[in-house]
C-alpha cells in the first residue's frame, strides 16, 4: 500500500518512468558501488539502484515509508535506516575516502541545510547525485556577481565540481510541486581548495560575508578580519560578498588563520 505524502516532511514522490530511467543512466551504478540514498520515499529510484549496485543504504525519516520499503520483494539488499538525514553520521557507513556514492531526492524544505550537512562528509563520497528545486541548483552553479551566487555556491565550489544535469518538470512527481526541479551531480575535487582543518573558519567567514551581503566586506567581516587583513589578501575592503570568487575566500581564510 502506498503511503500518502506528508507535507511536514516535504514529500513529493517521483513517478515518471522516463525520468527514473534518465536518473539511473546518469548515475550508472555498478555492482562494486556502495550507494547511500536519502529520502527513498516509495522506492522509485531505490528499486533500480538495488538491482544494479552492490550495497545500498537508505535513509528515510518517515517510519511508514521505511516499513513499506521492507515489504518490497527487492528489499533483501537494502540496509534501511529510519533516521533524519540532517543528523545522520555518514562515517558510520564507511570511513574510506571516496568509498560511497550518494543519491537523493532532497526535501525542498531542508535541502540547503542538508547539503551543508553532507559537505561535512564530502570526502567519503566519490560523487553525489541530488534532485533539488531548480532554484537551488541555480544557486549551486552560479558565477560571482550573479544574483543567485551565495554562501552555498562558495562552500560547494571549495570542495566539489558542481554540474546541473537536467530539469525535471512538476508532473514527474506526486503531488506535483509548484516549481521545476533539477538533477545535479557534485564530484569532490581531487585536490580540494580547502584544507580540512580550515573548514570551520572558512565556513564562518562565508556566514558573516553572506549574512550581510549588501554590506562592504570591511563591515560584514569586522568581527573576523580588519580592513588591512582583507587588503593583504588582495581584496578591496569595500567589495561585497557576491563579487568574490571562491579562491578569494580561500585567501581570506588563510589570512585569518595566519
Amino acid at each position: 500500500m502506498n503511503a500518502a505524502p506528508r507535507k511536514r516532511f516535504g514529500q513529493n514522490f517521483l513517478h515518471d518512468p522516463n525520468i527514473i530511467r534518465k536518473i539511473i543512466a546518469s548515475m550508472a551504478p555498478v555492482p562494486t558501488d556502495h550507494f547511500v540514498e536519502i529520502g527513498p520515499g516509495r522506492g522509485a529510484i531505490t528499486w533500480p539502484l538495488s538491482e544494479a549496485a552492490g550495497t545500498l543504504d537508505v535513509i528515510e525519516i518517515d517510519r511508514d515509508l521505511a516499513a513499506n520499503l521492507q515489504t518490497q520483494p527487492w528489499a533483501a539488499k537494502l540496509h534501511i535506516h529510519c533516521d533524519d538525514a540532517l543528523h545522520f553520521p555518514f562515517d558510520k557507513l564507511s570511513t574510506q575516502p571516496g568509498s560511497l556514492r550518494l543519491a537523493g531526492n532532497l526535501p525542498y524544505n531542508i535541502s540547503t541545510p542538508l547539503l551543508f550537512h553532507v559537505l561535512d562528509y564530502y570526502h567519503l563520497f566519490r560523487d553525489m547525485h541530488v534532485m533539488l528545486q531548480k532554484e537551488v541548483v541555480q544557486r549551486m552553479t552560479a558565477a560571482p556577481g550573479n544574483k543567485n551566487y551565495g554562501r552555498l555556491t562558495v562552500a560547494l565550489a571549495a570542495r566539489c565540481k558542481v554540474e546541473s544535469l537536467f530539469v525535471i518538470r512538476p508532473g514527474a512527481f506526486l503531488p506535483a510541486p509548484k516549481v521545476d526541479s533539477a538533477f545535479a551531480c557534485l564530484t569532490p575535487l581531487d585536490k580540494p581548495l580547502l584544507d580540512a582543518g580550515a573548514a570551520p573558519q572558512f565556513d564562518n567567514i562565508l556566514r558573516h560575508a553572506f549574512g550581510q551581503r549588501r554590506k562592504q566586506l570591511r563591515n560584514a567581516l569586522q568581527e573576523l578580519l580588519s580592513a588591512e587583513q582583507i587588503r593583504a589578501a588582495g581584496i578591496d575592503p569595500a567589495a561585497r560578498a557576491e563579487t568574490l570568487a571562491v579562491e578569494q575566500y580561500i585567501a581570506l581564510c588563510r589570512i585569518a588563520r595566519a
